[in-house]
């Protein structure tokens, strides 16, 4: 992401309905599979909200290679731990970490194959890698172009990331189910007219606070679903717009892989 980007986020990470709805469903998660006071790496931490809630409850440090957004986070939340860099190598906290989060970060990855084997290679066994993307090409627009998106996940792609890597799939499911058919239609036609919503080149801009609030709500009805899909007591949601994998290392070894040559073609986005 670019700098405006990053205002963008700072401006409304901490009260729109996305950000305030995804961070109320890993709050949830967290607490389900990472002990108290347990140790948390947010790698690609942006502007910082998500690390700093998080930092509530357990040990966590956020690290960015964007100078900027670093700034920003540690002006904004501080006492929380913020670091300026590139995860695994400049992070050894990595290493002792309980749970590693990679919230909306891989789309931004040119090589994400390498990164999350790399990620994992610097992980102790039983840590949990816990990732979010955007999900479904046909939702490719203006939003992100804006972002630097390279990709937007199917499952089949997003699961191709762990393939035969010493891993256990925990959990895979869609999220921002209930509004797929809004959003879809609205990224349809900012393709087509070739510009976008919100802000910086993006979809992003804050509703009304009852408009803002139902949506938060509306969002989070899914956390149900979710939560018993994690505990294998039902299946996850077969589409959204974002998708989400959680995996635990199983053995110490993992050697770091590149991109394969064949990815299936449903991720080529539309130009």
């Amino acid at each position: 992401m670019d700098i405006p980007q990053f205002d963008v986020h700072a401006a409304l990470e901490e009260k729109h309905w996305w950000f305030t709805s995804r961070r109320s469903l890993l709050e949830k998660i967290l607490e389900k599979i990472v002990p108290k006071n347990g140790n948390i790496v947010d790698v690609g931490c942006g502007t910082g909200a998500n690390t700093a809630a998080f930092a509530a409850h357990y040990s966590c440090i956020g690290i960015d290679p964007i100078p900027e957004a670093i700034h920003s986070a540690q002006v904004r939340f501080p006492g929380v731990t913020y670091r300026t860099g590139f995860a695994p190598k400049d992070c050894p906290e990595i290493h002792t970490a309980d749970a590693v989060l990679l919230l909306d970060v891989l789309e931004h990855i040119e090589d994400d194959f390498f990164f999350v084997s790399e990620l994992l290679s610097a992980m102790k066994p039983e840590a949990y890698l816990i990732m979010m993307a955007p999900a479904d090409i046909h939702l490719w627009s203006t939003h992100d172009r804006g972002f630097d998106h390279f990709r937007r996940y199917s499952a089949e792609r997003f699961r191709m990331l762990w393939k035969d890597l010493p891993v256990k799939e925990v959990l895979v499911t869609h999220w921002n189910t209930r509004l797929y058919w809004p959003i879809r239609i609205i990224r349809q036609i900012t393709r087509m007219i070739g510009i976008s919503i919100g802000s910086a080149d993006t979809d992003l801009r804050l509703p009304s606070k009852p408009l803002n609030a139902l949506l938060h709500a509306l969002v989070s009805s899914e956390d149900t679903r979710i939560l018993k899909a994690l505990e294998g007591k039902s299946l996850g949601f077969s589409h959204g717009v974002s998708i989400m994998g959680i995996i635990q290392k199983t053995t110490e070894s993992v050697v770091p892989q590149k991109r394969p040559d064949t990815l299936p073609a449903d991720i080529t986005p539309w130009k």
